[in-house]
C-alpha cells in the first residue's frame, strides 16, 4: 500500500492525481492529511508507524515551507516522494521545490516536479513493482499507452503540418 499524505485540504487537487494513477495501475492506497506544522504528533505517530501498517512508500506534497515530506523521511525507513506544491502564500513554488529538493545526507527524499504528483504516482507504482510482477506488466502497459499517445500526437503534427495541427488542436 501508499500512503498519500497533504499537510492541507487545499492541497488535494493536485495530489489526488497521485490517487488517480495509483487507482488506475491497480495499486491500494491510503489518502489523507498530515500537517506537519498543525498536528505535529500525528506526523510523528504517522511517520513512526506506516511501515508496521505495511505501506511501502509515502507520497508527501506540501507547499510553501513545505516540511512534510523532510520530516516525515526523517521519521521513517520508507521511501518518501515529496511533492512541492505552488500554494497561495508561495514564490511561485520555488519556496517548496527547494525545501523538499534540498534535504541533508542521510535523509533522501525523492522530489518530482511542482505540482507533479501524478508523477510521484507512477514513481510509488514502480518502487512497488520492483516486487511485483502483475504491477510491472500494468506499469509497462502503462508506459506504452503514454508512448503511443505521442506517436499519435506526431503522427497527426507530420501529416498536417504545424498550423493545421494547431488549428484543430
Amino acid at each position: 500500500m501508499i500512503s498519500i499524505i497533504m499537510g492541507s485540504d487545499s492541497d488535494l487537487p493536485i495530489m489526488r492525481q497521485a490517487a488517480d494513477v495509483l487507482k488506475e495501475l491497480g495499486v491500494p492506497f491510503e489518502l489523507t492529511i498530515v500537517s506537519a506544522h498543525r498536528t505535529p504528533d500525528r506526523m510523528f505517530d504517522f511517520a513512526k508507524n506506516a511501515h508496521g501498517r505495511g505501506v511501502k512508500a509515502i507520497i508527501a506534497g506540501a507547499g510553501g515551507a513545505a516540511h512534510l515530506p523532510g520530516m516525515v523521511a526523517s521519521l521513517s525507513p520508507l521511501p518518501v516522494i515529496g511533492v512541492p506544491i505552488k500554494s497561495s502564500n508561495s514564490m511561485d513554488g520555488w519556496d517548496s521545490v527547494l525545501s523538499i529538493l534540498q534535504m541533508p545526507n542521510g535523509v533522501p527524499v525523492a522530489t518530482v516536479a511542482l505540482n507533479a504528483a501524478k508523477n510521484a504516482g507512477i514513481l510509488a507504482a514502480q518502487i512497488m513493482a520492483t516486487s511485483n510482477a502483475a504491477l510491472l506488466d500494468r506499469v509497462l502497459v502503462f508506459k506504452k499507452q503514454l508512448a503511443d499517445g505521442v506517436a499519435e500526437k506526431y503522427g497527426k503534427l507530420e501529416k498536417l503540418g504545424y498550423e493545421q495541427y494547431l488549428m484543430e488542436k
